[in-house]
């Protein structure tokens, strides 16, 4: 597995992400705003532009990203 494209460490279980966070220009160069919840596993990713969200001291913070299985909200693991 390859690592994420963009890692953000957060500290609330329950993100946003609507892929223009970094990018001048805004929200007109991303994805439609989805809201993403972090489960037991510490992380979630974004089904549209793979931004993968860890929360701090959460099982996930400090692992090997390229590791760990995507995890989208709402489906299981991806092996």
């Amino acid at each position: 597995m390859t690592p994420p494209l963009e890692l953000t460490r957060v500290t609330q279980r329950r993100v946003a992400c609507d892929g223009a966070a970094d990018i001048p220009g805004g929200a007109a160069l991303g994805h439609p705003r989805v809201w993403l919840q972090i489960d037991d596993h510490g992380y979630v990713d974004c089904g549209y532009c793979d931004r993968r969200f860890v929360l701090i001291d959460g099982p996930a913070d400090g692992a090997d990203q390229s590791a760990l299985p995507d995890i989208a909200e709402g489906g299981s693991p991806k092996y």
